[in-house]
């Protein structure tokens, strides 16, 4: 079972939400404020987590760049552009604005779970022919074993943890940084240049692209 952190201050939408997510099969966890939402963190790990960003004590956005290899979806009141913008490259996976459909809520919370293990269960991360096994640091492409290095292995299982996110060089240094400690900025188009040619070289396929001016994301089409 999937479990589904909601941080949020308004009582009547944490209620709502809870109700909603229990009836689709989640179990939940609550905080509501943001120095909570960090505690009750370094005491359990979600697999996904709903953030409000306008909270008492640490705001949404502060708490955004503390949290480390959980897709998060923001739900905030907030709508302008540049606000949403800033979200995104700041390490959110999705945004939405309230007031919101609950369908819609549930199948972005769908699209995000879909490549994460299910907490205390598998370790295998897919996307397309590619799988990653976070236990025994192995890749494979077809079935065929990929040989990575540390670098290389830390910033394909963030990419594959985050599949339709696009992670920007900052936030994927920050990110990598307790597997592989030693990758700079200068380095890290070097190690992603070579991981893409280790993965194309099986079979003729480019999975991640660059966005840019942005980051680096996996890529959807085949092209």
């Amino acid at each position: 079972m999937y479990t589904i952190a909601i941080v949020d201050d308004d009582c009547y939408i944490g209620n709502m939400l809870e109700e909603v997510l229990r009836k689709a099969g989640y179990s939940v966890l609550r905080a509501y404020s943001g120095t909570e939402a960090l505690l009750l963190f370094g005491q359990q790990r979600p697999d996904l987590i709903l953030l409000d960003l306008m909270l008492p004590g640490l705001s949404g956005e502060e708490i955004l760049g503390k949290i480390r290899d959980i897709p998060v979806i923001v739900i905030s009141a907030k709508m302008d552009i540049e606000n949403k913008v800033n979200v995104l490259l700041g390490g959110a996976a999705d945004y939405l604005t309230k007031p919101f459909e609950i369908d819609e809520l549930l199948a972005r919370i769908t699209v995000q779970l879909r490549s994460r293990p299910i907490a205390g269960g598998s370790h295998l991360l897919t996307f397309k022919e590619l799988t990653l096994d976070a236990e025994s640091h192995r890749v494979s492409v077809e079935s065929t074993d990929v040989h990575l290095t540390k670098t290389e292995f830390a910033i394909l299982k963030l990419l594959m943890r985050n599949p339709r996110q696009v992670i920007t060089k900052s936030v994927m240094l920050e990110r990598i940084s307790s597997d592989t400690p030693d990758c700079m900025e200068t380095s890290l188009k070097v190690h992603i240049s070579n991981l893409r040619k280790k993965l194309r070289d099986v079979n003729g396929k480019d999975y991640i692209e660059a966005v840019w001016g942005i980051g680096f994301k996996l890529k959807e089409d085949d092209v």
